[in-house]
């Protein structure tokens, strides 16, 4: 897969294409129906699928002061979008003065100028331009007149017919409530932790359990406090999310026993981590030995439900 940035030249070789536009934060099961559908039409016109995305998320420019943890970073997002199959990603630096753009300017600079559109598959609740003031209906109308189909279709949901569809806000909501198993049916696969792994306190391996300390971008989305079943670069880990009460910690921390593994050097190794269950809330506990103890419970719980050979 391609991928280009807006302001540069596109390769003459492109020709026309089939476009689809979103943020897509998280390509979540409602973007992946929107990108199937696009994919399927490019299919039937034998031409290429192209999807226009925005860097850095349009929220954090328009709600600085409230902007919400991002579900992928755009490297995670580019690298899911050309799972999907797509044949180019076209990223757009959002920006103050493309807030501004009106949704014809959109259109006639993007679509038209640069992709050449046929076809553009959106979601239904899609908006574009200043304040937001597209919608597929513009799209579709201004579509006429500049050659290009429109194909707005509704987002999948967990309850098929019903009001609740995939959004990137709602799987963000059950991140931050520790419900991991919703967000990964939304996603379609368990939420990702990436990030460099550094050095901690060491207090893991002190206690038999030698960790993982995960370096993480600053606006991914953390799920709440508390112990979590995943896997660590596809190994088995029981995983600690939280400020280690037990020893009067203040600073959050991502953690991950890797387990029954043995010698493991991972420092300075950049480490994808999984989750898949939430297990227990974080607590602090009366001494080491408690601790200790209600880490063996954690980690053979993890074992089982991940379904790891003891």
């Amino acid at each position: 897969m391609q991928v280009w940035e807006d302001g540069t030249a596109l390769p003459a070789e492109l020709g026309r294409t089939v476009v689809t536009i979103g943020v897509f934060d998280g390509v979540h099961r409602g973007h992946q129906r929107i990108v199937h559908r696009a994919l399927a039409r490019a299919a039937e016109l034998r031409l290429p699928a192209v999807a226009v995305t925005f860097d850095p998320l349009p929220e954090y420019v328009l709600r600085p002061d409230t902007k919400p943890p991002m579900l992928t970073t755009l490297e995670r997002r580019l690298e899911l979008l050309g799972e999907l199959g797509l044949d180019g990603v076209y990223v757009i630096n959002f920006t103050d003065d493309y807030a501004a753009r009106s949704p014809e300017e959109f259109v006639s600079s993007v679509l038209v100028n640069e992709l050449r559109t046929v076809d553009v598959v959106v979601g239904a609740n899609f908006r574009f331009g200043r304040r937001a003031a597209g919608d597929a209906v513009m799209l579709r109308d201004l579509g006429r007149n500049d050659g290009f189909m429109v194909d707005a279709i509704e987002l999948a949901g967990p309850d098929p017919g019903g009001s609740q569809v995939y959004s990137s806000s709602w799987i963000r909501a059950r991140i931050a409530d520790g419900d991991v198993e919703s967000a990964a049916e939304a996603l379609g696969r368990p939420h990702r932790l990436q990030g460099l792994v550094v050095h901690g306190d060491h207090r893991g391996r002190e206690l038999g359990y030698p960790t993982a300390n995960l370096e993480l971008p600053p606006a991914l989305a953390v799920p709440a406090d508390g112990v979590y079943a995943g896997w660590l670069d596809a190994m088995p880990a029981a995983v600690s999310v939280g400020t280690n009460p037990t020893f009067q910690g203040t600073g959050r921390r991502v953690e991950a026993y890797a387990i029954d593994e043995v010698g493991l050097d991972l420092y300075g190794r950049v480490m994808a981590l999984d989750l898949a269950r939430r297990l227990r809330p974080m607590v602090a506990f009366d001494g080491i030995d408690a601790l200790v103890a209600q880490m063996a419970v954690d980690v053979e719980q993890s074992r089982r439900f991940l379904g790891a050979k003891s």
